[in-house]
Parts: C-alpha cells; sequence; structure tokens
C-alpha cells in the first residue's frame, strides 16, 4: 500500500489502512510472540541489521511489484492473468540465466551437472516447477480480478492460519498475548470483508437505480 501510494499515487481510505495495520500488526507481533528469546539471541548477534535490511528490502521490491501490477491493470484492463504471469516468468528467466550463466561464479553449470549426475533431482525439480506454475495461477488470476492487496491479503491469512493450526495440533498452547493476536488478524479480515460488502451494496444500488 506505501508504495503505491508514493510511486503509483493510489489512495487508499481509512478504513483499509486500519484493516492492513490489524493484520500485518497481528501476524508481525504473533511471530515474535512465537520466536523463544534463546532463538531471538541468535538471531540478533551478528547479523540483525543486515537480515532487518534484507527484510525491508524484500518487501520495498515486494511492494513495487504488487503496486506495478495494479497500475497496469489499471492502464490495460483487457490485460489477462496469464500475460501478466508471462511477462513476470519470462523476465525472472532471463535474469536468472544471466545471474547463473553469465557471471564468472555464477552456479548454473554445477546445477545442471549435478541433474546429470542424479536425474530423480532433476524430476523432483520439475515437478516443483510443475507445482509452482499452478499456484502461479490463482495468484495472478486472483491480482487481476481482485488487485494485489486482497492477494497479500489471501497470502498472508493463509500462512497465519497454518502457523496457529499448527501450534494447536503439535499441542503448544496458545498464550493470552498470542491469541490478542489472533484477534487482531481476524478482526482486521472480518472488517475488511464488511467494507466488501458495503461497496458490493453500493454498486448494486447503482445499478438498480440506472
Amino acid at each position: 500500500m506505501l508504495m503505491g501510494t508514493l510511486v503509483y499515487g493510489i489512495r487508499y481510505s481509512f478504513p483499509e489502512y486500519l484493516c492492513t495495520f490489524l493484520v500485518a500488526g497481528g501476524v508481525s507481533t504473533f511471530a515474535l510472540l512465537k520466536t523463544s528469546s534463546k532463538t531471538i539471541s541468535k538471531l540478533a548477534h551478528p547479523n540483525a541489521p543486515l537480515g532487518y535490511g534484507l527484510c525491508f528490502l524484500n518487501l520495498a521490491f515486494d511492494g513495487f511489484t504488487n503496486a506495478t501490477q495494479d497500475s497496469l491493470k489499471a492502464r490495460y484492463p483487457k490485460t489477462s492473468a496469464w500475460t501478466i504471469m508471462l511477462g513476470m516468468n519470462l523476465w525472472g528467466t532471463i535474469y536468472n540465466m544471466i545471474y547463473m550463466f553469465g557471471l564468472p561464479h555464477g552456479s548454473g553449470f554445477e546445477a545442471v551437472h549435478f541433474c546429470r549426475q542424479h536425474p530423480e533431482a532433476a524430476w523432483d525439480i520439475f515437478l516443483y516447477c510443475c507445482c509452482g506454475a499452478v499456484g502461479q495461477n490463482f495468484i495472478f488470476l486472483t491480482i487481476s480480478r481482485f488487485g494485489s492487496l486482497a492477494n497479500t491479503t489471501i497470502t498472508t491469512t493463509r500462512k497465519f492460519a497454518s502457523i496457529v493450526i499448527s501450534s494447536l495440533l503439535s499441542g503448544n498452547p496458545l498464550s493470552t498475548k498470542q491469541w490478542g493476536c489472533v484477534f487482531m488478524v481476524f478482526s482486521g479480515l472480518s472488517y475488511q470483508i464488511y467494507l466488501k460488502w458495503q461497496k458490493l451494496q453500493r454498486l448494486q444500488k447503482k445499478r438498480k437505480a440506472t
């Protein structure tokens, strides 16, 4: 949302910012509370600044990509989800080929040699790529029809729900603070669904009036 606002001037309403804050804040706080103090101390020394910096760059580039996809869809409404998917994968393949085979220390030739020696590994990689391609269809269809914000909300919710369910099934009870984070996340999601419902109701009233 920030990248969309800063780069492309996309305007979001205050309720949309509130929903995002509840979901992102709840997930982040839950993850910090779930991580043990011993693990946090290991992560904090000596690479904490580097780790946080890489996370910030990842979020910035991811936000820029999502905002660009929304901008392209707005400028070219007839662009299909598979056209966007093709462009993303095509340029990603070009960059990876240059990095793996064009640079002096690229590991592309070593990877090819390894797959020749271990054909079962090459088959696993092929199946993994097929699964990724199938999953990308749902991702780009969601972005094309509902926007990147909805896609980000869905993926974040899925990851968060997986963590909560795995914690409960493994016999690790959640603390009061962690349940508070769960309440934050699902409050934000419920409010977002309510806003979507209100918007749909307004559109239906306008159509009936016309």
